[in-house]
């Protein structure tokens, strides 16, 4: 039985139970002078909270403890059968004996029976007719634990969802033996809504704090191997990529081209997208009629369902080669010389298409912050003599003064962020420049790099983009930091 078969059952159960309460409660024949403390409604809502919410707990709870209880058993099967040996890893064992098991659920019941213990070798030719392909390294001894895998899966699963409706069941019958005329049942719904809600608001702190962790682990592996001060300050990246088992020469790890190059590409998408991103909402939250703002608007917003490698392609083929074509033209001009000063992978070429993928992210944000600014301050302005212009400088941006820097601050964040651009526009040579005019590398291209290829996973080389991650989410927790000083600032100095 299926997890969402198991959630339609529990569903229709509680609704059930709900119908049951409504009626029940509806029923109900108050005393003279008294009357129901909660609507049937609520009562409903009540029974239907007593069977859903513990039978979707227990339900959970099965479906994290199932694998943990599967793993073990099918561990302690392979070291009695002695599959585990010198050569092949416990974890190697267990994703062999995982992936002929999915396999082997092809199968149905009574051909499964026939082959448990049956060797590897009589057992693949059935598989093969059902097109499912055996990994070489499998041994003749795993079918019986990938079998015997399958039948504790089925039957933890059983376990299960009879587990989940008995409980469903159960909170049917003890929600409807608790409706009286005074109960709370509007109380307790809303406890239920209140749990769920901040169940769901953790949600994203949970995450938050499972993303640190795992890339805090791996950072600290990684500078348990290599110096921090030679990774945040070594100004060399060269990590010398050694294939898995070749124990190769560890290379240097140095940040500072590749945060260099964050920042500057970065800045250079800032420099373009925010004046125009901000005049343009200026000039649709102030200046523009009704019908003009209801076409430049969504023609803006197009902008930012764009998917990046589409713009990254418009960097390399038109924006990269008209920058060097243009600069070839200026030199010859200029010197009689047709080189080109302006590479077609350049910072420049990178912060300009970042730019304008970057301008419906400042534009939209900041047109509706600015469009929330109350109207009676714009009127109080025009009422005393200043003009559109000054009432716009002096009172609605100061107003929409904190929103704006929140926008700024997810634009910066985007372009930090930006990965596919920065590859097809700007390179992926990690090196030292002041110059806009030539080729740099940012920090997550560096990260997607060092996560491809033929690694071990546990050697610098690949540890090394973690403890690039969590650089990046430092410079972002700082960005945070920054923007909300400057918002309070200027929010009290309004006030």
């Amino acid at each position: 039985m299926s997890f969402i078969a198991i959630m339609a059952i529990v569903a229709l159960i509680g609704a059930v139970g709900a119908v049951l309460g409504y009626r029940k409660s509806r029923a109900l024949v108050p005393d003279p002078g008294q009357k129901l403390h909660s609507r049937p409604t609520y009562h409903a809502s009540y029974v239907f909270s007593f069977s859903a919410v513990p039978a979707l707990v227990l339900l959970v709870i099965g479906l994290v403890v199932a694998p943990i209880v599967v793993s073990r058993s099918v561990h302690a099967d392979l070291a009695s059968n002695g599959l585990v040996r010198e050569g092949m890893t416990p974890e190697l064992a267990l994703q062999l004996v995982d992936a002929l098991s999915s396999g082997l659920r092809a199968l149905p019941a009574d051909e499964l029976a026939a082959i448990d213990g049956k060797p590897i070798e009589e057992v693949s030719p059935l598989l093969q007719r059902r097109g499912v392909a055996i990994a070489t390294a499998t041994e003749s001894g795993m079918v019986a634990p990938a079998v015997a895998k399958i039948r504790l899966e089925d039957t933890l699963r059983l376990v299960t969802a009879a587990v989940a409706i008995a409980a469903a069941i159960a909170g049917v019958v003890f929600a409807l033996g608790r409706i009286a005329v005074r109960l709370r049942a509007r109380n307790q719904v809303e406890y239920v809504v209140q749990g769920i809600l901040v169940i769901c608001s953790s949600i994203a702190i949970l995450t938050t704090v499972g993303i640190i962790l795992s890339m805090l682990t791996e950072s600290l592996d990684f500078f348990s191997r290599i110096d921090p001060m030679s990774f945040f300050f070594g100004t060399v990246w060269d990590p010398r990529f050694a294939a898995a088992g070749s124990g190769g020469a560890e290379g240097q790890f140095g940040l500072v081209p590749l945060l260099a190059g964050t920042l500057y590409i970065a800045a250079v998408a800032m420099l373009f997208a925010v004046p125009v991103g901000l005049f343009a909402a200026i000039y649709m939250a102030e200046y523009a009629s009704g019908a003009v703002r209801s076409v430049v608007k969504p023609l803006l917003e197009v902008l930012a369902g764009i998917p990046t490698i589409v713009y990254g392609f418009f960097a390399l083929v038109t924006v990269g080669p008209f920058l060097r074509d243009i600069s070839s033209d200026i030199n010859r001009l200029l010197t009689g010389d047709f080189t080109s000063f302006i590479q077609a992978q350049s910072i420049l070429t990178a912060g300009l298409v970042m730019g304008i993928m970057l301008i419906p992210f400042v534009s939209s944000l900041s047109d509706d912050i600015i469009t929330a600014v109350p109207r009676s301050l714009r009127d109080g302005s025009l009422g005393l003599g200043a003009t559109r212009s000054e009432t716009v400088k002096r009172v609605v941006l100061p107003a929409a003064l904190p929103g704006i820097v929140s926008a700024l601050l997810l634009t910066a964040s985007r372009a930090i962020g930006e990965t596919m651009i920065v590859v097809l526009a700007a390179g992926v040579a990690a090196r030292l420049t002041v110059n806009p005019f030539e080729a740099m590398t940012t920090v997550t291209v560096k990260i997607v790099n060092q996560l491809t290829g033929d690694l071990e996973f546990n050697s610098p080389q690949t540890l090394v983009a973690f403890a690039l991650g969590i650089t990046l989410f430092v410079l972002t927790l700082i960005l945070n930091i920054i923007a909300l000083t400057i918002v309070r600032k200027y929010r009290e100095q309004y006030e």
